[in-house]
């Protein structure tokens, strides 16, 4: 019985409200421009890599989005880091369309490469 009351009463109270969601104007598709606040961010890593982790959980506590390629579960990872950046060790950090690639991981440095980036534009 207290089911069906509270589900009647929940009703009646969304009724009104029915007949007005037609009269509302909607914000036209597009209207909001999405800014991106960082340019595309790809970590090159292992699981068991200190600085790998280091970077990481830097990107995640300051909100910076970034895509992460485990070298040892991804070949074609591997085999980016070994030819297109001749690295043999990881993390290499590869800013924009390969605009700055950095070999290993500081916080200064990533800040600095990443400003750099963001004048570009």
């Amino acid at each position: 019985m207290r089911i069906l009351l509270t589900a009647i009463l929940a009703l009646s109270l969304l009724a009104p409200m029915a007949g007005r969601a037609e009269q509302l104007p909607q914000s036209p598709l597009g209207s909001h421009s999405v800014q991106t606040k960082y340019p595309k961010i790809v970590l090159f890593s292992t699981s068991w890599c200190p600085h790998c982790r280091a970077a990481k959980e830097y990107f995640t506590r300051n909100n910076i989005p970034f895509i992460n390629r485990d070298v040892e579960l991804d070949s074609a990872a591997m085999e980016l880091v070994t030819g297109k950046y001749k690295s043999q060790g990881v993390p290499v950090i590869v800013i924009g369309e390969d605009a700055k690639v950095l070999k290993g991981f500081d916080q200064a440095r990533f800040e600095k490469a990443l400003d750099e980036v963001r004048k570009k534009k």
